[in-house]
């Protein structure tokens, strides 16, 4: 079975109106809709940097207790937060590496991990 939705924990997190954090979310699968349609929409004419915006508002499903993820939502993220999402983005939809760099938080030694893509068992 094809797996759709991916877990995520953003290295900050989302900080709402209220003051109350948010790093646990969900992201799926875009369609080719998803990277069509926000190419349409006059913010991303304006300013193309903006279609990052759309294309995540479109694809995280959940974001911890958030009940509506929005542009808005988006544009209030960290920049480290949206640089995760983004590359978080191109791996699950294959547009990424199949490795990792990380560094091992006791002796910092860094390496680089195989990923598994999307369908893969």
């Amino acid at each position: 079975m094809l797996r759709t939705e991916y877990e995520f924990s953003l290295p900050n997190g989302f900080i709402d109106s209220e003051g109350n954090l948010h790093k646990e979310g969900v992201m799926r699968l875009a369609t080719a809709a998803d990277e069509i349609v926000p190419l349409k929409d006059p913010r991303v004419q304006n300013n193309p940097a903006y279609l990052l915006v759309l294309l995540l508002s479109r694809v995280v499903t959940r974001l911890g207790a958030v009940e509506l993820i929005n542009p808005k939502v988006i544009e209030g993220l960290f920049a480290g937060d949206l640089a995760y999402l983004q590359e978080f983005y191109n791996r699950i939809n294959g547009n990424g590496t199949r490795s990792l760099h990380v560094t091992c938080p006791h002796c910092q030694q860094a390496y680089q991990v195989e990923l598994d893509q999307p369908g893969e068992l």
